[in-house]
């Protein structure tokens, strides 16, 4: 094995994903988009596969050319550590804009805060503020 690389698949709506989070995340790039043609299997234009990064971590995409009824599930998420109560409030509204909240941002016995939410493009992302050795040594 040379490599393990999270893969995600939209139905139709990769890029403006892509660039919604590469956008909102720093440290993050897009390092290749190849769509399909015209008289490709895809629809023209859609994303046949792309390659992001997010914070440094290495992400695979595409555009599924194929219909099916299934989309992202919550038991698969993007977990972030934030550093500051003000970064993990930030990402937070950002991401649960247009998409739903199931665990409200909040104070809860594993993280000083934390909030589980699935974007509106159906991914499902966790943010944590870790506890720190303060936090751990008042517990």
């Amino acid at each position: 094995m040379t490599k393990l690389t999270p893969f995600l698949m939209f139905q139709g709506n990769a890029e403006a994903a892509i660039h919604f989070y590469t956008t909102i995340i720093e440290d993050s790039s897009i390092k290749n988009m190849i769509r399909y043609g015209m008289d490709e299997a895809g629809e023209e234009g859609s994303v046949m596969q792309a390659v992001f990064t997010l914070k440094n971590q290495e992400f695979m995409c595409i555009d599924s050319n194929i219909s099916h009824d299934f989309g992202f599930t919550p038991s698969f998420s993007i977990y972030v550590e934030c550093e500051t109560e003000e970064q993990i409030d930030h990402y937070y509204q950002a991401f649960v804009s247009g998409g739903q909240e199931l665990m409200a941002l909040g104070d809860y016995s594993f993280s000083r805060k934390f909030g589980w939410i699935i974007d509106k493009y159906g991914v499902s992302w966790q943010f944590t503020l870790p506890f720190n050795e303060r936090d751990r040594n008042n517990l």
